[in-house]
C-alpha cells in the first residue's frame, strides 16, 4: 500500500522524522490507508511554498484560471471509481453516497471557474471635480482550507474552489480519518493543470492535530482560513486566529429541526424523518436532530 504523502512545491515530501499514520476501515478493521504524519517544519514548508507559487496564479487572466478549473472538475469526475474505493476503506461509506459526493465537487469546481469572471469592483463618487475613485477587488494571498471527513471529496473540493478561481493559493489540510480520499482530490487538481505549488496538501496524525494547525494559522502568510467541522474545535480556530485578527469562515455543529405541519402526510413525514436521521449513518450536516411539530394555520404557513 502506497502512503499517502504531503504535497508541497508541487513534489511529494515525506515528514523530517518519517512519521507516518495509519486509518482503519470502520467496518472490517483492515487497513485502510496509510499517510505522512506532517510536524511543524512541514507545516510551515506548505504556507511557504504557497505563498512562493501565489503571485504568478493571481496575475494569470480570469479565462486561464477558469479554463484551468474546468479541466480540474473533469478530472476529479473521471475519478469517480478511486473515490468509491477510498471512501469505503476509510469512512464505511456506499457507492452512492461515494459518487454524490464526486457529481457535486465536479460541479462546485465548474461553478467555482463561473465566478473568474465575476470578481468585480466599485466606482467611489470622488469629492475632487472631474475624478472618480476605485475600488479593486485583489486576492489575498494565502487560503488555509481544512474540511472534514463526513461528506470529503464535496467538503474538500468546497475549502479549495472558490479560493483559487480568485486567485488564491490554498494549503489544504486533510483529515486523518481520510487523508487517501483528501489526497486523490489534489491528485485530480493537479491533473487538471493548476501550476505546481498553488495547492499544498497537508496530512496529520490525529495527536498532532492542535500543534500542526496551530502552526499554519498562525503563520504570516496564511491571510484567511476556511474550516468546517465541530463547534467545539471551530471556536479554537476562530479563538486562534482571532489573535492575528486573520478572517474566518466556519460551518459548525447544529440542531437540523425537521418541521411538521399540522395538515401534513404522517406517513411520509416518518419516512422523512428517518431518511433525514439515518442517511450516510447520521453523519451529515443537515442530519435531523429533532422533530418540531406546528399549526400550519396558526403560523400562517
Amino acid at each position: 500500500m502506497k502512503t499517502v504523502s504531503l504535497r508541497i512545491a508541487g513534489v511529494e515530501r515525506s515528514a523530517s522524522d518519517s512519521r507516518i499514520f495509519e486509518r482503519f476501515n470502520p467496518i472490517t478493521g483492515k487497513l485502510a490507508s496509510r499517510a505522512v504524519a506532517a510536524g511543524l517544519l512541514e507545516a510551515r514548508a506548505a504556507a511557504e511554498a504557497a505563498a512562493a507559487a501565489y503571485p504568478a496564479w493571481a496575475e494569470l487572466g480570469p479565462g486561464a484560471r477558469r479554463a484551468v478549473l474546468l479541466k480540474c472538475a473533469d478530472a476529479l469526475a473521471a475519478d469517480a471509481d478511486r473515490f468509491v474505493e477510498a471512501m469505503a476503506a476509510e469512512i464505511g461509506s456506499t457507492e452512492a453516497w461515494a459518487r454524490f459526493n464526486v457529481v457535486l465537487a465536479s460541479s462546485m469546481l465548474r461553478e467555482a471557474a463561473a465566478l473568474t469572471t465575476q470578481v468585480s469592483g466599485q466606482v467611489i463618487p470622488s469629492d475632487k471635480p472631474g475624478c472618480l475613485a476605485m475600488a479593486v477587488r485583489e486576492p489575498c494571498g494565502v487560503v488555509l482550507g481544512i474540511a472534514p471527513w463526513n461528506a470529503p471529496v464535496i467538503l474538500g473540493v468546497r475549502a479549495l474552489a472558490t479560493p483559487l478561481a480568485c486567485g488564491n493559493a490554498v494549503v489544504f489540510k486533510g483529515s486523518e480519518v481520510c487523508p487517501l480520499t483528501h489526497a486523490l482530490i489534489v491528485e485530480a487538481i493537479e491533473k487538471g493543470g493548476l501550476p505546481r505549488g498553488v495547492l499544498a496538501f497537508v496530512t496529520n496524525a490525529p495527536e498532532d492535530a492542535a500543534n500542526v494547525v496551530g502552526a499554519l494559522i498562525d503563520h504570516p502568510a496564511i491571510r484567511r482560513i476556511n474550516f468546517t467541522g465541530s463547534t467545539r474545535v471551530g471556536r479554537i480556530v476562530a479563538e486562534r486566529a482571532a489573535r492575528h485578527l486573520k478572517p474566518v469562515l466556519l460551518e459548525l455543529g447544529g440542531k437540523a429541526p425537521l418541521i411538521v405541519l399540522d395538515d401534513a402526510d404522517l406517513d411520509e413525514a416518518v419516512k422523512a424523518a428517518a431518511f433525514g436521521a439515518f442517511f450516510n449513518q447520521g453523519q451529515i450536516c443537515m442530519s435531523t436532530e429533532r422533530i418540531i411539530v406546528v399549526d400550519a394555520i396558526a403560523t400562517n404557513l
